[in-house]
């Protein structure tokens, strides 16, 4: 008898320095659940496209609103912006955005090579 209530006395007085130590509750989804606040970026990003106003073109990355995709800036200022022409489509073009010395001269020569 004596052993049973010390191993109950154990087990009251361990289970507590466990949970703190381990998170053992929260592992079995016992523990308090964390509110969230917002939503996660695309969501956010998602409303906030809702939210602006563009008749024509909304670029992705800047959420500008263009009359053609190919006129979208690049998203970070210190970026470049190369167009490359559409062979089948003298209207269009691929917009990359470099960065570095070399601009548009490196992307160009690639492009070159498709041709």
């Amino acid at each position: 008898m004596l052993s049973w209530i010390f191993t109950f006395l154990l087990f009251v007085f361990l289970t507590p320095l466990a949970s703190a130590q381990f998170n053992f509750f929260d592992m079995f989804g016992h523990g308090q659940q964390q509110q969230r606040h917002g939503g996660s970026p695309s969501s956010q990003w998602a409303a906030h496209a809702d939210s602006v106003q563009c008749s024509d073109y909304l670029c992705p990355e800047t959420l500008v609103c263009v009359t053609n995709p190919a006129d979208c800036p690049c998203p970070n200022v210190e970026d470049e912006k190369c167009l490359i022409p559409d062979a089948r489509d003298r209207d269009s073009a691929t917009v990359v955005c470099v960065r570095g010395s070399e601009g548009c001269a490196e992307v160009e020569r690639l492009a070159s090579k498709w041709k």
